[in-house]
């Protein structure tokens, strides 16, 4: 496996710094806690937090490093958060997961766009019925529109438990939070 180019940057203590507002708010008001696969979790700052909420989190990503942290943290706090290093794009998404949350590892770019397209039918199908997906990503209509056009051509009913946007203070950003339902399938 290829040295994932992260690591060296995860040398720095929360690099990409705290969850953001709206995520914090959305699972903060979630009254059912389960067991949330966070792919993408990089140093695990959503997987902590929401450990620390109750839920069990199953964080995936490319970087040991940043999973060694995050472990490391979950079992100093003990908290049901396990960390495995592997490849988001080919991880299951088996029906144990109540809530699979996709963290600014969607964005649509061109070089990315046949990539993220697989990987979000992928979820969505293998996505148990009554399961969320939760993603947040820099917002833009084009690349909003594009996901919504994915999820909906898909034989899958959806309900939209939240849509807005969140900021994202440590690199002034906006993000696009779509928070969704599996309510079925066509």
């Amino acid at each position: 496996m290829v040295k994932p180019v992260y690591d060296k940057y995860y040398k720095e203590k929360e690099y990409f710094g705290k969850p953001y507002k709206g995520l914090v708010e959305f699972f903060k008001n979630y009254k059912t806690k389960g067991y949330v696969l966070d792919l993408g979790c990089g140093q695990g700052r959503d997987a902590l937090f929401l450990g620390r909420l109750g839920y069990e989190v199953k964080g995936i990503d490319i970087s040991k490093v940043g999973i060694n942290q995050m472990t490391t943290i979950a079992k100093k706090e003990n908290l049901k958060v396990n960390g495995e290093v592997r490849d988001i794009y080919d991880y299951p998404v088996t029906t144990e997961y109540d809530i699979v949350l996709l963290d600014s590892m969607l964005h649509f770019y061109k070089s990315d766009i046949e990539k993220e397209t697989k990987l979000i039918k992928r979820i969505s199908c293998e996505l148990k019925v009554n399961g969320i997906l939760a993603n947040f990503m820099i917002s833009g209509s084009k690349r909003e529109s594009y996901l919504k056009k994915v999820l909906n051509n898909l034989e899958i009913e959806w309900e939209v438990l939240q849509e807005g946007y969140t900021n994202y203070p440590e690199a002034d950003a906006k993000f696009h939070m779509y928070v969704i339902k599996k309510s079925g399938i066509k």
